[in-house]
């Protein structure tokens, strides 16, 4: 291997361990998002997304020159001797080693970078979430203390408001109800009618069928 397609397989193997750093459940996403905006690459991170088009354009170009040698040394005829026929597989192995290596250098690449962005994401939302929490209980101590102090005797407008669509909801759900048993009332009918109908089809069928057997013996007898 060269020192080129060297230096691609470490940087593969990096990525293997840098995405199974952040897939396993060793740090938080709180943790990793301090990491990623510390001071450490804080400088890295301004120039981030220039650094990662210039290897993925990079990994792009030693791929499509390991595509271009494996079509080269697949389209090659058979030679008339071993020794060149066994140069032609070795290179031709070469070849999709180098393929395989980029393509998935490129993959992890990728892969790296939404892992990356999808951390951050879950750490802001955990942080606005814990935030909407301290806030909620904060309200929720205010409230209790301010009703706590006027001794619950008088509601105020917002509990009289809050009764009186509480009251609305049950008329309508009481409403609704009713609806709903006359509605299974009528499909009761509905399925009532159409078993009697089906009973007086099959009776009707069976007066046709014996009819019909009359008419055929009928007319039997008159050709005898």
């Amino acid at each position: 291997m060269s020192l080129t397609w060297s230096l691609i397989a470490g940087f593969l193997y990096t990525e293997v361990f840098i995405v199974l750093l952040l897939v396993l459940p060793l740090f938080s996403a709180s943790k990793w998002n301090r990491f990623f905006k510390s001071r450490f690459l804080a400088a890295f991170a301004r120039q981030a997304q220039i650094y990662f088009y210039l290897v993925l354009g990079v990994l792009v170009i030693f791929l499509l020159e390991a595509i271009r040698e494996m079509r080269k040394y697949s389209n090659v005829e058979e030679e008339t001797t071993l020794n060149l026929g066994m140069q032609h597989s070795m290179r031709l192995f070469r070849a999709q080693r180098n393929f395989y290596i980029s393509g998935f250098a490129i993959f992890l690449s990728l892969v790296i970078r939404r892992l990356i962005i999808l951390i951050s994401q879950q750490a802001s939302l955990i942080a606005n979430s814990e935030a909407s929490m301290r806030q909620a209980q904060s309200a929720s101590d205010t409230a209790r203390h301010l009703l706590a102090a006027s001794g619950g005797k008088k509601k105020t407008d917002e509990e009289t408001k809050v009764d009186e669509v509480k009251a609305a909801l049950e008329d309508e759900v009481k409403k609704l109800k009713d609806e709903l048993k006359r509605e299974t009332k009528d499909k009761e009918a509905l399925k009532s009618q159409a078993e009697s109908l089906n009973r007086e089809y099959d009776r009707l069928t069976e007066e046709f069928s014996k009819l019909q057997n009359k008419m055929s013996k009928a007319g039997g007898d008159k050709s005898d």
